[in-house]
């Protein structure tokens, strides 16, 4: 394809002056003004003379250069391991993007936008960075800093003791990230805890923000309308489809909140009721730990949360608030509540999502005939999976209207097993009518799956065994699910525990299940 996103030389050009965000409007979002930097290391030898058709220069073996190590994270289309350098043994992270999946000109514009955004970004202290992008026959790769700090939220925990000032640190660090962005015509559009990573272990290591899959350029007066980022953190004119970068400064301030107090602001029992608090826009600084919170924070986060996007506090009037200085913010010690609830807020629930599909495999036939003929007309290829271009086709043939962001979300938070494709059992899953889910005789099979040994508990081993046939079952995992949801603190989980948890909403993402992470 001629329409490609990369010049010669290892470099990465601007995209053509057609929108790359196909929503936008049709305004170009692209600022004028922009040139991506170049790689920061040197291309490999090997090339050939095949040039690749998503980033539109010769195809390079990766391989040749890195030694691909252990995976480190999953998305629908992608998969990121640590690889290292064969000369200089140094480690990176490695997003590996299957181009066989990257069927659509906004597929690939998607994938060009992200190495652009990270080039043009690159250098920033709190910004990882993309050290190469590399194509060859089956894969795109982006060679990245890697960060092995652990995530935000972690270190937090890891810590055990958490200050005002300490919340200002990394508030700082993350407005500042939205103000580089910002001063660079980019728009980070998924500001969330999850993708702000430490670079390292070190006390004084730099906080990193990652993931610009769903980046975009922007112009001044540009306007926006896709629904983008994850339910906690949308801004309410993200919600009405009408945004600019003013969104991103509420993100931040949402995830400030958490910092202070250890929940979101605006919650609810499912995403429905998430939305309808953020658009309320009430926000609770009357319940514990806020009375003991300073007025200054205080007065921070609410200028942050203004419910208008042009009465919010930009990113350089943040970085200059009072409580933002050096000096500006307590010493003392946070309530020690606020890392229990921030634990049990960040902890994701997996074994909810297996028990859903325990649950679809045990439905009866009068339950799933429709949902069972459903996915058949929609499995054009009969090939008893369903890819996301035959859900796209297909959930219009059924009158579902979903935005492609919206179709996303619904592929991966249908796809246990991470592999890319739904089966007929992860598509009940996804689709069951949530009053099934809160029958007894469903939740009482579901459990029973578990205590394998019907001893009226999950251990630990039994959590683990049951797991690993959906790749879950490592050690981390297990040791968070047993403490979000053993409430008794006996380190095994009852049926009561079991059904609190299952009965409990879990709202996930918006529009940023998609195909890469």
């Amino acid at each position: 394809m001629g329409n490609s996103c990369s010049g010669g030389g290892g470099g990465v050009s601007q995209l053509n002056s057609e929108p790359s965000n196909p929503n936008s409007n049709g305004i170009s979002v692209l600022p004028p003004h922009s040139k991506p930097s170049p790689p920061k290391s040197p291309l490999p030898s090997s090339t050939t003379s095949s040039m690749g058709r998503i980033l539109g220069r010769p195809m390079e073996d990766v391989r040749s250069t890195y030694v691909f190590g252990r995976e480190l994270g999953r998305g629908q289309f992608g998969v990121t391991y640590l690889v290292t350098n064969k000369l200089t043994k140094e480690q990176f992270a490695c997003k590996s993007i299957a181009t066989r999946k990257l069927i659509h000109r906004d597929d690939i514009d998607d994938v060009c936008r992200e190495v652009q955004i990270m080039h043009h970004l690159t250098g920033h202290r709190n910004i990882v960075e993309l050290k190469a992008a590399y194509e060859d026959r089956h894969s795109v790769n982006l060679i990245m800093e890697l960060c092995a700090g652990g995530e935000l939220f972690d270190r937090i925990i890891a810590k055990g003791h958490y200050s005002e000032r300490a919340a200002a640190n990394l508030c700082r660090q993350i407005v500042t990230v939205v103000h580089n962005c910002h001063t660079m015509g980019v728009m980070h559009r998924d500001l969330k805890p999850e993708n702000f990573l430490f670079l390292s272990k070190d006390e004084s290591s730099p906080l990193k923000a990652t993931d610009f899959g769903l980046s975009v350029f922007f112009k001044p007066g540009d306007v926006f309308k896709d629904l983008v980022g994850s339910a906690y953190y949308v801004a309410p004119e993200v919600l009405r489809r009408s945004y600019g970068p003013e969104a991103d400064i509420w993100s931040a301030g949402v995830i400030l909140y958490i910092l202070l107090s250890g929940v979101p602001p605006f919650w609810a029992e499912n995403e429905q009721g998430i939305f309808d608090a953020v658009l309320h826009g009430h926000i609770d600084f009357a319940s514990d730990p806020w009375p003991s919170v300073s007025t200054n924070a205080k007065d921070l986060v609410k200028k942050m949360l203004r419910a208008d996007p042009k009465e919010r506090i930009s990113a350089v009037d943040v970085l200059n608030h009072p409580w933002m200085r050096e000096d500006g913010a307590s010493d003392k010690p946070l309530d020690i509540a606020v890392l229990s609830r921030m634990k049990q807020f960040r902890a994701m629930n997996k074994l909810k999502k297996v028990a859903l599909k325990v649950i679809a495999e045990n439905l009866s036939e009068e339950e799933i005939i429709g949902l069972k003929e459903m996915f058949k007309s929609m499995d054009t290829d009969n090939s008893g999976t369903i890819t996301f271009e035959e859900l796209k086709a297909g959930l219009p043939k059924l009158g579902t209207k979903l935005s492609e962001s919206e179709v996303r979300q619904l592929m991966e938070a249908a796809d246990v097993d991470g592999n890319g494709t739904i089966d007929y059992i992860e598509f009940i899953t996804a689709t069951m009518h949530m009053n099934r889910v809160e029958r007894e005789d469903h939740l009482y099979k579901a459990f029973e799956y578990f205590d394998s040994d019907r001893s009226g508990y999950i251990t630990t081993e039994e959590l683990e065994s049951a797991l690993k046939k959906y790749n879950m079952g490592d050690e981390k995992t297990i040791k968070e699910i047993i403490a979000e949801v053993d409430t008794d603190h006996d380190g095994r989980i009852n049926y009561d525990e079991f059904v609190a948890m299952m009965r409990k909403g879990n709202p996930d993402m918006v529009g940023n299940n998609r195909r890469r992470k």
